[in-house]
């Protein structure tokens, strides 16, 4: 289940380089550097309660966390519960969904470095899925 455990580590590195990169320095800032300010006066059409600069913010965050709960879960099912792992067709098809959802999120709205992280994630993800129905 090695394939399946690299798999999630991907994932968790580039979630948590992600989130570290949400909080501090400038890598996820708009180059344009009058936007932040913009964007931290300006309401949601959906409400009020935030701004689009909080909304950035939380939505990489959540985002991160979201791959760092992959990682940490496909990694510890295939280290540490292969059986459980093996056993489940429901949880090999939700991470080839997820992985499948990251590539293609990653094709459209992100740049090469996470888009190939996600897909050699996928492939080694397939490679595990593989070796465990033949």
């Amino acid at each position: 289940m090695w394939p399946i455990a690299a798999s999630g580590a991907i994932l968790f590195v580039l979630g948590a380089l992600h989130l570290a990169y949400t909080f501090h320095g400038p890598k996820l800032l708009p180059r344009d550097r009058a936007l932040p300010e913009l964007m931290a006066h300006s309401p949601l059409v959906l409400t009020r309660e935030t701004t689009v600069w909080k909304a950035w913010i939380g939505f990489n965050a959540s985002h991160s966390l979201g791959a760092m709960l992959f990682g940490a879960v496909y990694g510890h099912l295939a280290l540490a519960q292969p059986a459980v792992l093996a056993g489940s067709p429901f949880l090999l098809a939700l991470g080839a969904v997820s992985l499948l959802a990251y590539a293609w999120l990653g094709q459209r709205y992100w740049f090469s470095v996470p888009f190939r992280g996600v897909v050699l994630a996928l492939l080694l993800y397939a490679v595990g899925v593989a070796m465990i129905v033949m």
